[in-house]
């Protein structure tokens, strides 16, 4: 019998995107030890991929100071996250997997897990986006090192259609989506599946299913924010420059 990898699962809740992301940094650049974390709802918030500019993703005419922007330390599009969003982040090394690790390979590998876990018949990849049928139900952002990669996921388990216009128009698209607004283009999990807590319990499942799990405590990992490594998340203020610091860096 193949010996599985292990893989410490930590489960979050409401646990802000930013902290997260700060998080997420810290176990792939400070460890070689494989994650997946799964976080169901952060306060509201906009997040930009690294390369993204604030002038030509967020809508100013729309846009309020109470809403936090934030630079993730992947590349990928800006999103706009809430209390209703789910996040699945896997953070591994490399040689983990049964493949040959590059950005397609990763998404390939990811579409086949959520297809077979979620039980969503129309669920699949298109372009770099999940989607079901022909609507996008989740984004897509890597990070790939030597060894590791990050591969993580914001999921639309409902919106709302106002929070929408914090976003401009993209000016790159996938091509499946022709066109369509924010609103035509997106849809909610929450008519695929029952609840949240069968969304999550379904990703629980299929992990145990290929990987030797073990539930991992916040409090067992907290150490390892304080430790010397790069960090690139920040908040980013309208011109684009990182503003303030976490409490937990």
């Amino acid at each position: 019998m193949t010996r599985k990898e292990i893989l410490h699962l930590i489960s979050l809740k409401n646990y802000n995107i930013y902290d997260q992301l700060l998080l997420e940094e810290a176990l792939l650049r400070t460890t070689d030890q494989n994650f997946c974390l799964l976080n169901q709802g952060s306060p509201r918030a906009i997040v930009l991929g690294i390369s993204g500019k604030v002038p030509t993703l967020v809508n100013r005419k729309a846009f309020t100071s109470s809403i936090p922007i934030i630079k993730r330390y992947s590349g990928g599009g800006g999103v706009i996250v809430d209390e209703k969003t789910l996040f699945v982040s896997f953070i591994f090394q490399k040689k983990s997997l049964p493949f040959v690790c590059s950005p397609l390979s990763v998404l390939q590998w990811s579409e086949t897990f959520y297809k077979q876990t979620l039980e969503i018949p129309t669920f699949h990849l298109r372009e770099n986006d999940y989607a079901i049928g022909e609507k996008k139900c989740g984004g897509n952002a890597q990070y790939i090192q030597k060894n590791r990669f990050v591969h993580h996921t914001t999921f639309l388990w409902d919106f709302k259609p106002t929070s929408m216009d914090y976003l401009l128009y993209p000016r790159r698209t996938p091509k499946y989506r022709k066109g369509r607004s924010h609103l035509d283009f997106l849809c909610r999990i929450k008519d695929h599946l029952s609840s949240e807590e069968l969304f999550l319990e379904r990703v629980k499942i299929g992990l145990e299913k290929r990987f030797s799990l073990k539930e991992t405590d916040l409090s067992a990992v907290h150490p390892l924010l304080s430790k010397s490594h790069r960090k690139v998340t920040c908040h980013l203020n309208w011109d684009g420059a990182g503003v303030g610091k976490s409490a937990l860096s």
